[in-house]
């Protein structure tokens, strides 16, 4: 998918997928992500004013990251939500050059990584007069980043993106199954709603 500052790439990159790719644009984000069998994602519509959106647009992730990774724990996988503080530290330990056009090529705070600061889970948001939308997607298996690479037109930055994520089956040491972790996200996102106080 696109990113929502992406649409002017849509011609060139339609030169150059195949029948693996459907080419999508998405309102949140601004990096290009590639789905497939190997990602859950979640998708959350809060009006604006909703107390889990925090007082800032860098405060509205905190309690997905943390719902992400708590969820996660309970499948054995160990990571965290990146807070604002550590951003800078963690970017330095990569010690790689920013990757703006693939959403997963950097980090943002309260997305969630493990000890090494590789990428789990990324988060998007998008902002409209009739509410904010939260989107996250955890990579429960390897993602083709070659594929994405070669898509994007990128082929030189694959091995960054290898570098710079990790999926949580490889933390876990076994495979996660998606439907199982979906429903165990789901679970949260909703407990969480039901315990935020009335906006």
């Amino acid at each position: 998918m696109l990113g929502n500052a992406q649409r002017s790439l849509r011609t060139a990159v339609e030169q150059r997928i195949d029948s693996r790719v459907e080419l999508l644009e998405r309102q949140s984000g601004g990096g290009a992500v590639l789905t497939g069998p190997w990602m859950v994602s979640a998708s959350i519509l809060l009006p604006h004013g909703h107390p889990l959106l925090g007082d800032s647009l860098v405060a509205c992730y905190r309690w997905l990251g943390q719902l992400h990774a708590a969820t996660l724990a309970q499948f054995g996988v160990s990571a965290y939500a990146l807070p604002p503080q550590a951003l800078p530290l963690a970017q330095a330990m990569l010690d790689l050059r920013a990757l703006s056009w693939a959403c997963f090529g950097g980090l943002s705070p309260w997305e969630v990584v493990d000890a090494g600061y590789r990428k789990l889970v990324g988060l998007a948001q998008r902002r409209r007069s009739t509410g904010v939308l939260l989107v996250a997607g955890a990579l429960l298996g390897a993602a083709d980043w070659r594929l994405l690479c070669e898509v994007m037109g990128h082929p030189e930055d694959e091995a960054i993106l290898r570098r710079r994520t990790v999926s949580c089956a490889e933390l876990a040491g076994r495979t996660i199954e998606a439907e199982a972790f979906a429903s165990a996200l789901a679970q949260a996102i909703g407990d969480a709603l039901t315990r935020a106080p009335c906006a």
